[in-house]
């Protein structure tokens, strides 16, 4: 796949203040991607700079091989040919749903119109809702208004703010589901803000974590998740506990839990004080009279629950195969081989 949005040492601020600091990015014609991160981190900052609507203080940024922006020469937004898809969808309330998805087409007849209002209206499921209005519909039937009004003409990127934040949970994966496929089926490059980690390992190919305006990794779900390049990146996609450790040898770590195999991400010399982080599925408790630990929380989780327990002061979150209560005395077992040395 070739490189559909080329970022290069970008940096934008506001008032004297650096919001994206350097930041890189590379997306393939076809990828959907995740801007991932706290509020105030410059997700949206960075999708308004792509959009043209927010110039750069430096660095260049190019779109299908031509230069959008690099400092001194910028494109205007609606030359760049860049579809946006914002929180509240941004319809207009007057104009029934046809209307507002043959909104930007231009410079063809009336008939070439209903034709791709018509097949927009098919792709995304809402045949014979042409002559409704947008309250006449739900949310997630307004999305999808909003997905076709931006697809039917064309654009090169996809730019989406938050696009299922005022979904109900009930139908957001299901949704979010419908749109990948409708993405992938059109060959769709998109780039989408979420502060949500199940959004992003639901809808996007790769993630770029992102953190006071720089992006901490860039990469796959399962990259990012199991091989996590900071502590920040590894708590803001799933957490776990962190338990100190020795380094005894190039693979091995001796722990309050016993001597355990971990990777090494920060070079970490032997006989060096560190910590490692233990997701919870990775920490399995067993009911045992003969322990001195006991559950201190239980959390349901709906399909398993997360159980909190304190190991010699520190409290460290595990799973368990058992249906334990709070209160209950338990052993403390590591089930991977593999964890991460910070």
């Amino acid at each position: 796949m070739s490189c559909a949005l080329s970022i290069s040492n970008l940096t934008c601020k506001y008032d004297d203040q650096t919001v994206l600091k350097s930041l890189n990015l590379e997306v393939k014609k076809g990828e959907i991607i995740c801007l991932l991160g706290a509020s105030g981190c410059g997700k949206t900052t960075l999708l308004k700079a792509i959009a043209g609507l927010l110039p750069l203080s430096s660095g260049q940024m190019s779109l299908n091989c031509r230069m959008i922006d690099d400092g001194e020469n910028w494109l205007p937004p609606e030359q760049r040919n860049i579809g946006l898809i914002f929180q509240d969808y941004a319809l207009f309330p007057h104009l029934t749903v046809s209307d507002n998805v043959a909104f930007g087409l231009k410079g063809m007849s009336k008939a070439e119109k209903q034709a791709i209002v018509d097949k927009m209206l098919s792709l995304v499921h809402l045949d014979g809702y042409g002559e409704r209005y947008p309250h006449q519909l739900s949310g997630g039937q307004q999305q999808r208004v909003a997905i076709a009004r931006s697809l039917a003409y064309k654009p090169d990127l996809l730019l989406l703010d938050e696009p299922f934040s005022n979904i109900d949970t009930q139908v957001r994966h299901e949704l979010i589901s419908q749109i990948r496929t409708i993405f992938k089926k059109q060959g769709v490059t998109a780039v989408f803000v979420t502060h949500s980690r199940e959004e992003a390992f639901a809808f996007a190919d790769k993630m770029a974590v992102m953190n006071h305006g720089v992006i901490e990794q860039f990469g796959s779900a399962s990259e990012l998740y199991h091989q996590p390049s900071s502590k920040f990146v590894a708590d803001f996609l799933g957490g776990g506990s962190y338990i100190k450790a020795t380094r005894t040898s190039e693979t091995h770590y001796q722990t309050e839990l016993g001597d355990v195999a971990a990777t090494d991400k920060n070079t970490i010399e032997r006989g060096a004080e560190c910590e490692l982080l233990i997701r919870p599925q990775q920490l399995k408790l067993t009911s045992s009279i003969d322990s001195s630990i006991r559950v201190l929380e239980l959390h349901f989780m709906g399909d398993h629950c997360r159980y909190t327990v304190e190991l010699n002061g520190q409290k460290l979150t595990a799973s368990s195969d058992e249906a334990l209560e709070v209160g209950q005395r338990v052993t403390i077992n590591i089930q991977a081989n593999e964890l991460l040395a910070f």
